[in-house]
């Protein structure tokens, strides 16, 4: 018999972990990372860590990925009915600096790789339809500018708008969202908040204060849970009110 699953990349740390550990109680899980060594300490981390699986992937490199997922699927009888996309890179470069090396890596990341695990996922002879929502993590940088993150904020644009089109194109089936945090601690960010000035900066750019990848793990097990079943293409803001301030 095939079992369900839900699928969450970059789960070995920031968003991805937090999520990964918010659904483990509940889900059996498939986290996905590049570093055996850090996904497998995530996952002892989770609720009754035996019944959730590994996949060592390296997101970057695209070639491959939707047949190496096909063939996971099916050696192991499972199915997929939830997919969280957490997995992201950031890069910081001005314009007048772009490398498109970098930024080829940065979109694969952020917004092709998920296109190549949504493909199989909603073909019916591999995932036998059970998909039901996808969640991808985007970022407030989508909706506002950011001097010298350029390819980053359009990695996350282009997120939020396959966010809008896949909601058409796979409803009523599927639903799909995305959720757009600001600025919180996590491995992406660490070395900013490493920084009193920065810290006590954003403290009064934020009228809730500073969050946490919690937070954000609540939204995403909100909108693959059956309690957001009319709920599809938005773009959730998860920021503290930052996003509504001058």
């Amino acid at each position: 018999m095939e079992q369900a699953y839900t699928l969450v990349t970059g789960a070995s740390s920031g968003f991805g972990r937090s999520i990964a550990q918010k659904l483990a109680p509940h889900r059996k899980l498939i986290l996905v990372g590049r570093d055996a060594k850090t996904l497998e300490a995530v996952r002892n981390t989770c609720v009754d860590p035996l019944k959730h699986l590994l996949w060592v992937r390296d997101l970057s490199k695209l070639d491959g990925l939707a047949d190496e997922l096909i063939s996971r699927l099916t050696t192991n009888r499972i199915r997929v009915e939830h997919y969280v996309h957490s997995a992201g890179i950031s890069s910081g470069q001005q314009i007048r600096a772009f490398d498109m090396a970098m930024a080829a890596k940065v979109f694969n990341v952020n917004l092709f790789s998920a296109m190549e695990i949504i493909r199989p996922l909603v073909q019916k002879r591999i995932n036998m339809e059970a998909l039901r929502s996808i969640t991808l993590i985007s970022s407030i940088s989508s909706k506002v500018g950011s001097k010298g993150f350029s390819v980053y904020c359009a990695s996350k644009g282009a997120l939020d708008a396959l966010t809008r089109s896949l909601a058409v194109e796979l409803a009523p089936k599927v639903r799909v969202n995305s959720v757009l945090p600001g600025t919180v601690n996590t491995g992406m960010t660490k070395e900013l908040f490493n920084s009193p000035d920065f810290i006590e900066a954003h403290k009064n750019k934020y009228p809730l204060g500073l969050g946490c990848p919690e937070d954000v793990a609540d939204a995403v097990e909100f909108l693959s849970s059956d309690q957001a079943r009319w709920i599809t293409g938005q773009a959730i803001v998860v920021d503290g009110g930052k996003s509504i301030t001058d």
